[in-house]
């Protein structure tokens, strides 16, 4: 069982319902919604494109997936994850924007916002003493030939490549796509997200996703508005 911190907008946002349309999941549970015909791509195509982001379900990933450190339980991971959620303030970026990284698509800032580095750079700072160390096999499939020295430093001292300097929030909405099909899936995810890509994204929540075991789905185990604690008393746990 591996568990993230990840961000992800409330399950009644506007975004997240078009993306768990998009992706043909939602993360938060319920009945499987299927695939969806987009722009020129039949259900089929965009299920074959989606498939990777669809796993993971819509997210950013904060702190990357872990194995739980011996002695540490899920009790206590979701009970330190509610704290740290309730202490801090909410923020928003004013713009996202569609991008193309290493040939997956995904939502990004449309300008740098130095509170949403700071917030991730603390979520993996924070949450290390509950991580476990990588075993070799975990540390082969993050292709370590292939990456530069800091991120190999940052994937055997916090356990990924992308963190600090080396982060860059992304929601994933697709695999890699070839770069033949790149234009025609722009305008696919241009035309079925509309407008909501002009929209602010705000960052007001964190949320504890899990997977139960190997190649299973991801999941959302609790869900922790930031702030929270001044308007709940507990965490709203959806498992």
């Amino acid at each position: 069982m591996r568990y993230a911190i990840y961000y992800t907008p409330d399950k009644d946002d506007p975004l997240t319902r078009i993306a768990e349309r998009w992706l043909g999941r939602s993360a938060f549970g319920g009945p499987a919604l299927g695939p969806a015909a987009a722009g020129s791509f039949s259900a089929a195509e965009i299920a074959f494109h989606t498939a990777a982001a669809r796993r993971y379900g819509f997210h950013a990933t904060l702190k990357a997936p872990f194995r739980l450190a011996e002695g540490k339980t899920e009790a206590q991971l979701t009970a330190a994850l509610a704290e740290f959620a309730a202490e801090r303030e909410p923020f928003t970026l004013e713009r996202i924007k569609l991008a193309r990284l290493d040939g997956f698509f995904a939502l990004v800032p449309a300008a740098p916002l130095p509170e949403l580095d700071r917030l991730a750079a603390d979520v993996v700072t924070a949450f290390e003493p509950f991580r476990a160390p990588l075993t070799p096999e975990e540390i082969e499939r993050r292709n370590p030939d292939g990456l530069s020295p800091a991120q190999l430093k940052n994937l055997h001292k916090w356990g990924y490549p992308h963190v600090f300097e080396e982060f860059r929030f992304h929601m994933t909405l697709t695999g890699r796509v070839p770069s033949a099909e790149a234009q025609r899936m722009e305008a696919a995810i241009e035309s079925f997200f509309g407008p909501l890509l002009l929209e602010p994204l705000e960052i007001a929540s964190l949320a504890l996703f899990v997977e139960p075991e190997g190649g299973a789905p991801f999941h959302i185990k609790s869900f922790h508005p930031i702030g929270g604690a001044r308007r709940e008393s507990l965490p709203k746990n959806v498992a």
